[in-house]
């Protein structure tokens, strides 16, 4: 983790030893003084610290590479099979599943590009990023809601690890089985030391900053895919080589491709909360090539992998037994010999912590750098916010469907809005021209201060648009558009923010290299 400043320094000196760089430890308001002199204005400590301001250009380190393990990583996640293998259930047979899949990982493609290269560009992250649109302090809103959505996730992914855990040392050490009987707020005393065990590794890790995460990313990728991988084919094999390629619903005509984009309009919702902070990622990216390159092969081809695995298990199984699986696993833990069993589990931990640092762990911890620049870097939000994970008792969380649906799911519904104000304002109000040192500003005459730091704008176009996903999430009688929820939301968002928006005024594209510190995010 960076944890000292390089504002103003053309080349890093490195530690002969670590390669890690070695400036001189600064405190925030020093770090502030020294950045106000290279920008020729007044930076604010209340919205600068060496973790929120831009990354330099020179020595970026996510290459396409990176940015392909990420997606190797989430796309492979638990709960992206549990809803792919939910199409098979709804009755989609194999080529309509990889047809819904292919729907959404071309929008998904898209999106997040234009997403990753605003990151690119300005080297901000999220809560900064969207300063721009909603005002250096509206953007609270938006980080929050992103960051709100995040922790709880993070906390019931953590307690979903938990679980194969539990059955890993059960497996090894059967004697353990006795300490998974009882409860303790809610979770047994097995359950609880596999939980907190997760709970400080990933933790751990992400004390160590974005290129832990980085480094952490590329190591579990590879792992994922050739896992996955094995358990399709053993699948296969089982089944005697063949597989339900038909949907056992018999879904045709127009209810069949209804179902397919809804599918695929869901596929997209599911990556809502990532296309809104790609930027935390991408802000260390090599270049917009590299972007595309690693969004290409981790999205849509990746996805098409995804997409026969998918296939074969759930079509496998069925085949096997006539059962719908809800999750790879339920086959994990039919696995009849000790060893791949104890290998699988591992393998599926390894995924499940690689997901939640990238999608539940990144966005609370720039949030809360965010709310508290004078006193939070990221490490010290890591902890804050893993505590909070952890005091929440996700498990309760997780076994309590009106919480899930409606909290967790009412938060959800702001996403699509909080993207479509952010990416109309960039690309079409002002063209991608961002004055990056006016982003920690707080000077009233300040090109994003708006009026007391919020943009009236941003808020009136998110406020209908969050309604009326809000509404066609959960009114029953909507149900029929609750797919496209997240769509609906962005566009009108997007459209309403164009119409409102200052088209006259004159935006400035300031570059943030003055100020911008050492690339270690």
């Amino acid at each position: 983790m960076q944890t000292t400043s390089s504002v103003g320094v053309n080349e890093t000196p490195e530690d002969a030893k670590t390669g890690a760089p070695n400036h001189p430890v600064v405190g925030n308001t020093d770090l502030c003084a020294i950045a106000s002199e290279a920008a020729g204005r007044t930076i604010s400590p209340s919205l600068y610290n060496i973790d929120l301001a831009p990354t330099k250009a020179k020595g970026r380190k996510w290459t396409s590479y990176s940015i392909f393990t990420l997606w190797a990583n989430d796309v492979h996640s638990l709960g992206n099979y549990a809803f792919a293998i939910g199409l098979f259930s709804l009755g989609l047979g194999g080529w309509q599943i990889l047809v819904a899949l292919g729907i959404g990982a071309v929008l998904l493609f898209a999106l997040l590009n234009f997403s990753g290269f605003m990151g690119q560009k300005t080297g901000v992250p999220f809560p900064v990023m969207s300063r721009i649109s909603f005002g250096i302090r509206g953007a609270q809103i938006a980080s929050l809601v992103r960051g709100a959505v995040a922790v709880a996730w993070f906390g019931i992914q953590t307690y979903l690890a938990s679980v194969v855990l539990r059955v890993l040392l059960v497996a090894v050490a059967p004697g353990l089985k006795d300490l998974d009987s009882n409860s303790i707020l809610g979770l047994s005393t097995l359950g609880w030391f596999s939980f907190v065990a997760l709970w400080i590794v990933q933790l751990v890790i992400v004390s160590f900053g974005m290129e832990m995460i980085r480094k952490y990313e590329a190591f579990a990728g590879p792992i994922i895919l050739v896992t996955m991988a094995a358990i399709a084919v053993w699948v296969f094999i089982e089944a005697g080589g063949a597989i339900q390629w038909s949907g056992i619903k018999g879904l045709e005509g127009t209810e069949m491709w209804l179902t397919i984009f809804a599918g695929g309009a869901l596929w997209v919702s599911i990556y809502g909360t990532f296309v809104l902070n790609f930027c935390d990622f991408t802000r260390s990216s090599t270049s917009k090539k590299s972007i595309v390159k690693g969004n290409f092969w981790g999205i849509p081809i990746n996805m098409l992998v995804f997409g026969a695995i998918v296939v074969v298990m759930a079509g496998g199984q069925y085949k096997i037994n006539g059962t719908v699986i809800q999750s790879p696993s339920d086959i994990v833990q039919s696995i009849p010999n000790t060893l791949l069993l104890v290998l699988a589990c591992l393998a599926l931990l390894i995924l499940t912590i690689a997901v939640n640092l990238m999608a539940n762990f990144v966005a609370p911890v720039y949030a809360l750098t965010n709310l508290f620049p004078r006193h939070l870097n990221f490490r010290k939000a890591a902890w804050v916010s893993g505590t909070i994970g952890l005091i929440i008792l996700p498990w309760n969380l997780y076994n309590n469907p009106i919480v899930i649906v409606y909290f967790l799911g009412g938060l959800g519904a702001l996403l699509g809005p909080l993207f479509g104000v952010v990416m109309a304002d960039y690309w079409l109000v002002r063209r991608g021209k961002v004055n990056v040192p006016e982003l920690y500003s707080e000077d009233p005459k300040g090109a994003y201060f708006y009026k007391r730091g919020v943009n009236p704008k941003a808020i009136i176009a998110m406020l209908p648009a969050a309604a009326m996903a809000i509404a066609i999430a959960f009114i029953p009688a909507l149900a029929a558009a609750a797919p496209f929820a997240w769509f609906i939301g962005a566009g009108v968002a997007a459209l309403t923010y164009f119409v409102v928006a200052d088209k006259k005024q004159v935006h400035e594209d300031v570059s943030g290299e003055p100020i911008a510190v050492a690339s270690t995010h």
